[in-house]
C-alpha cells in the first residue's frame, strides 16, 4: 500500500476533533499559554542590573521553549491509550491506514497547535518588551540569534516530545501517566537550549543552526524508532505478533 497524504490528512482531522471534545486537552491549549506570557514579561518588565538582566532574559526565552514540550506531550500522550480508554483504538487500527500514515497524522494533530502557540508566546512577549521593557533587557532580547532559535527550536522540540509521548502511549495504560511520563522525558531535550540561553555557549547563528541540526536528526530517528515499535497486533490483542 502506497503511502497516501489523503489518509494522513484523515487522521490529522480525527485527532482535531477528538481534542474539541475533550476538556482537559482544551483547558491544556487555552490556559498553558497564558502562564507562559504573565511568567516571562513580568521578569522582563523588572528593572535591573545588565548582568542580571541578561539571566533573566535566558530564563524567559528558555521558558518561551517549555510551551511547545510541555504541551504536544499532553496531546501526544492522549494518541494511543486515550483511544484504547475510549473503546475507538481498535476500529482505528483495523482501517486500512498504514502505521507511518497512522503515527504521522496522530503527530501532526500535536504539532501544529503546540507550534503555533508557541510562536505566538514568543511573539508576544517580544513585542511586549519592545513597548515597555528597559532598554537593557531590549538590546539583550532583540538579537538574531535569539529569534533563530525559537524558530528553529520550537517546531524541534515540539517533534522530540511527539515522539516520546507517543512511544509512552503505546505502552501505558492510563493517560495521565501516559502524559506525565511523556512530558518528563521530553523536558532532557531542553538542555540544548539551555545552554545558549544561560550563555554557556556563546548564543550564536552558526551555533544555532548546528544545534537544531542535530535536534533534527534526532526526531527523524525517534519517527523511525516508534513506527517500528507500532504494533498493531499487540495494541489490539495485546500480544507481540511474532
Amino acid at each position: 500500500m502506497s503511502f497516501s497524504l489523503g489518509r494522513v490528512g484523515a487522521v490529522f482531522h480525527k485527532e482535531f476533533r477528538e481534542f474539541r471534545r475533550n476538556r482537559f486537552i482544551l483547558g491544556t491549549i487555552v490556559v498553558l499559554p497564558l502562564l507562559f506570557i504573565i511568567v516571562p514579561i513580568s521578569d522582563l518588565f523588572r528593572h535591573a542590573a545588565p548582568a542580571l538582566a541578561r539571566v533573566q532574559v535566558g530564563t524567559s526565552l528558555l521558558l518561551m521553549l517549555v510551551a511547545p514540550v510541555i504541551m504536544p506531550a499532553t496531546l501526544a500522550g492522549y494518541a494511543v491509550v486515550g483511544e484504547r480508554e475510549q473503546g475507538t483504538l481498535e476500529p482505528v487500527l483495523t482501517t486500512p491506514v498504514s502505521r507511518q500514515e497512522l503515527l504521522l497524522g496522530k503527530a501532526l494533530a500535536a504539532f501544529v497547535p503546540s507550534v503555533v502557540v508557541g510562536y505566538g508566546l514568543f511573539t508576544v512577549v517580544v513585542i511586549a518588551v519592545r513597548i515597555g521593557a528597559d532598554s537593557t533587557v531590549v538590546d539583550a532580547v532583540w538579537q538574531a540569534p535569539n529569534f533563530l532559535a525559537q524558530a528553529l527550536f520550537a517546531p524541534l522540540l515540539a517533534a522530540w516530545s511527539i515522539w516520546v509521548g507517543i512511544a509512552i502511549s503505546t505502552r501505558a495504560s492510563d493517560v495521565r501517566v501516559a502524559q506525565q511520563l511523556g512530558t518528563l522525558a521530553s523536558i532532557p531535550a531542553l538542555g540544548l537550549v539551555a545552554l545558549m540561553s544561560f550563555q554557556v555557549l556563546q548564543p550564536s547563528i552558526t551555533l544555532a543552526i548546528i544545534l537544531a541540526s542535530v535536534l533534527a536528526v534526532v526526531d527523524i530517528a525517534a519517527w523511525r524508532i516508534v513506527a517500528r515499535l507500532f504494533d498493531r497486533e499487540r495494541l489490539i490483542t495485546g500480544r507481540q505478533m511474532r
